[in-house]
């Protein structure tokens, strides 16, 4: 076992309650349309794709080492630079874990990285070559990829099935959407989980603990495996509900196609060693799927506000980790504050959390939003199912109540959809 320093031993300690905050954050990028179209229920999804992503932490360390020996100069950081890092990055994945956004924890720790490192050793600490071809390209490319192979294969999915007994059909995609998101779940756990590891594996040789150029040693794939299972178990109810009912409505075929596509995206970036983004491949994934049903749309005010949360994840975390890392620089009595101030932020945002609580038991409830303009054109053009009568832009009514509703005395006009 390695020697530790208090500095470190805090600095471990953070960086498995990032990955713990990583797990609950990210758990919707698994189960999300798995428990939106009711193939599984939400407690039995989450603890089955804890489990996974336990067994995913053990496959490769190819994305850890990307991190530990490749994102930032080893040489130039000091254990206080990694802790004000993953202040960043723990803070930020908690305030769009509270507002239900799905946002990069991938990104908020790469960002509180470069952030930190930048202020305690400058640019040249930073190799930018990295930084661009295994987080930006993927970052962009890797959503759009997603994206593109959920629509094809949702088309696909009903092509296949057009002749085939619609529940029956229904039953087979939901079987498949539980195979599927294990595998993302598996792949999440290769992908995510070894970013922890990279931290703590930078930040064991940042303290002397262990020999520059290390890979993870076996405690440390232990723990950040655990800590990332132990928070999807607990699961990102709020992310899971903006994922699975917020951007779309998903039918069990869509659903499988959006987590196949994920899930082979994730695996293939992991192989490359790319610490890609396990939300924005989702996220695309589903939006793919969305658009491949005919008739199917994306609410893009909540995609919006969502990308929104992606541009802003690197600089907000760079920024906070810059700043944790000029008062940690200070001195020992520096690096207390921002400790204090870690835990008193966490706590609050706890706090607020509880006056709007979403659990287990109202995951799958959604406020209707108004239609934006993109989903108002598409439904305009979209005929109705047969035997349906509609009045202007008021309700779709089926034939049957349409009829029988003549008959009662007039009633004021219907809301505009």
């Amino acid at each position: 076992m390695e020697n530790f320093s208090l500095i470190l031993a805090i600095v471990v300690v953070t960086a498995l309650a990032f990955d713990f905050t990583n797990g609950f954050h990210d758990t919707a990028n698994a189960m999300a349309t798995t428990i939106s179209t009711g193939a599984l229920k939400p407690k039995v999804a989450v603890a089955m794709s804890a489990v996974l992503n336990l067994v995913g932490a053990f496959l490769s360390v190819e994305v850890a080492n990307t991190i530990s020996k490749g994102l930032v100069d080893e040489s130039g950081i000091r254990p206080e630079v990694i802790f004000a890092a993953l202040v960043g990055a723990i803070l930020w994945n908690l305030l769009t874990w509270l507002v239900g956004l799905p946002s990069s924890s991938s990104h908020a720790l790469m960002g509180g990285l470069i952030g930190a490192t930048i202020a305690s050793a400058g640019m040249g600490a930073v190799h930018g070559d990295v930084l661009v071809t295994k987080v930006l390209i993927p970052a962009i490319a890797a959503p759009i990829v997603a994206g593109l192979a959920a629509m094809l294969a949702t088309r696909l999915s009903y092509s296949l099935g057009k002749k085939a007994d619609g529940k029956a059909a229904a039953k087979g995609f939901r079987a498949g959407q539980i195979a599927s998101a294990g595998l993302v779940s598996l792949a999440h756990g290769t992908n995510d989980a070894q970013k922890t590891m990279g931290i703590i594996t930078l930040a064991l040789v940042a303290g002397g603990a262990v020999a520059p150029d290390s890979d993870p040693p076996t405690w440390v794939i232990l723990s950040a495996g655990l800590a990332i299972a132990l928070g999807t178990y607990l699961g990102g109810w709020r992310i899971i509900r903006t994922m699975g009912k917020g951007l779309t409505d998903l039918q069990p075929q869509q659903g499988f196609a959006a987590q196949t596509s994920a899930a082979t995206v994730i695996l293939a970036s992991s192989h490359l060693g790319f610490s890609l983004s396990t939300t924005h491949s989702v996220s695309g994934s589903v939006m793919g799927a969305g658009l491949g049903r005919k008739g199917g749309v994306v609410r893009w005010s909540t995609a919006t506000r969502m990308f929104v949360a992606w541009g802003l994840t690197l600089p907000a975390a760079a920024l906070v980790g810059a700043l944790a890392e000029s008062v940690t620089d200070l001195g020992d009595w520096g690096t207390g504050v921002v400790l204090i101030f870690l835990i008193a932020s966490s706590a609050a945002i706890w706090k607020i959390s509880r006056r709007e609580v979403v659990d287990a038991s109202n995951v799958n409830d959604t406020d209707d939003e108004p239609a934006g303009v993109v989903t108002t054109a598409i439904a305009a053009v979209t005929p109705p199912p047969a035997g349906t009568v509609t009045d202007g832009l008021t309700a779709t009514i089926p034939a049957p109540a349409a009829a029988a509703a003549s008959t009662e005395p007039a009633a004021p006009p219907a809301a505009a959809v």
